[in-house]
């Protein structure tokens, strides 16, 4: 249902003009991969090619939630008539890169938008080597608060700060080599279409959050990306190509239900906005992108890091007021009446494909969802 919901938020919106054609999502079973795939096919009738790194039921195993809502999807896109193509493995390795670089040349000659939307604990190295990410402050221990997501209770939680080798190592799993080891192969390759957009996401947050998440290791991967957007500007001349990095609002996604203390702030956040009428989802932010910024005739809305700014309405003055003025509020006698921890449950069951009233959770169904794989199993 959560497929079925994102296409028909897609198409109401209309037909996004000039939109994407031949697109190719790293990272396209979840949040805002999920979405941008859901943008291009069901906005502009792309033909779209996704990675991802999923598991397949087995036996009366469930399979993973990314593995049911890429292969309803890849369902409802076939039944539309747009080719959906997917690929299944370790985006990090050298074999999908190659197996995916195989099926653009075979079935769509070249692409004219890359989406990089990996979020992974680990990364393999090209040498082998495998380093893990950390969520972590800097130099500061981090002292704040989260709230348990069955009883609502609020728990002060504490961090060390990271070791140099825990904040290299994230940059690695989470900033933007791998991105620029994408695109090189694929240039390489020959099949990136001239005018080619590739995008990678990132988030800032507010200030309260940067403790935790800007000036933590997680924000030093960010600001690899930049790094890396600049980086690959250069060779993307090649194509007359372009690479962004696009700073999307504050969302319950798998990436930030992982980050201490997130809950408290996103909880606020969905109160705020809600209340304001401007609370939007990963499918609403990609569409307004596509719609917008990344396919309008108007001039991006870019930042001194020249990034693409889509957290405009999360960094509205009354919307931070709200969160800032209630920060230190938040326990569990006011939970109820100062946050949308309701809406941020409801976000986080859905995410993992519970919580929809249309669907019967009572019924006895067939675990096993077969979805034709280019590569992988």
């Amino acid at each position: 249902m959560d497929v079925q919901h994102q296409i028909d938020y897609v198409v109401r919106q209309g037909k996004i003009e000039n939109g994407p054609k031949r697109v190719l999502i790293i990272g396209a079973s979840g949040g805002y991969g999920l979405a941008s795939r859901i943008s291009a096919a069901f906005g502009s009738g792309a033909a779209t090619i996704g990675v991802f790194f999923e598991r397949p039921a087995m036996k009366k195993r469930t399979a993973s939630a990314g593995w049911y809502k890429t292969a309803a999807f890849t369902e409802k896109a076939e039944a539309r008539g747009l080719y959906a193509k997917n690929i299944n493995g370790d985006a990090f390795s050298h074999e999908v890169k190659q197996a995916t670089i195989a099926l653009i040349k075979e079935d769509l000659g070249q692409v004219d938008m890359v989406v990089y939307s990996l979020a992974a604990p680990a990364r393999q190295l090209p040498d082998g080597a495998v380093v893990r990410s950390a969520l972590k402050p800097i130099d500061e221990p981090f002292v704040g608060k989260t709230i348990d997501f069955n009883t609502g209770e609020l728990r002060s939680i504490s961090l060390e700060p990271a070791n140099p080798e825990e904040v290299a190592d994230t940059v690695k799993v989470m900033g933007g080599e791998d991105w620029e080891l994408w695109i090189a192969a694929m240039l390489e390759a020959g099949v990136l279409a001239d005018g080619c957009i590739t995008t990678n996401y990132t988030y800032l947050g507010s200030e309260v959050t940067w403790p935790i998440y800007y000036h933590g290791t997680i924000g030093k991967a960010k600001e690899d990306l930049d790094r890396a957007a600049k980086a690959l500007n250069v060779p993307m001349t090649q194509v007359s190509g372009k690479a962004h990095v696009v700073v999307m609002k504050g969302l319950l996604t798998q990436a930030a239900s992982a980050i201490p203390g997130m809950s408290v702030y996103l909880s606020l956040l969905f109160k705020a906005m809600k209340r304001a009428g401007t609370h939007e989802g990963c499918i609403e932010q990609t569409t307004r992108l596509f719609a917008t910024q990344l396919f309008s005739a108007d001039d991006l809305r870019l930042d001194e890091q020249a990034r693409i700014r889509m957290d405009d309405l999360e960094l509205a003055d009354e919307v931070q007021a709200y969160v800032k003025d209630n920060w230190s509020g938040v326990n569990e006698a006011t939970l109820s009446e100062l946050t949308d921890f309701a809406g941020y449950r409801q976000a986080f069951l859905e995410l993992h494909g519970f919580g929809f009233n249309e669907v019967d959770y009572e019924a006895d169904v067939d675990p096993v969802v077969e979805m034709n794989l280019v590569f992988g199993a």
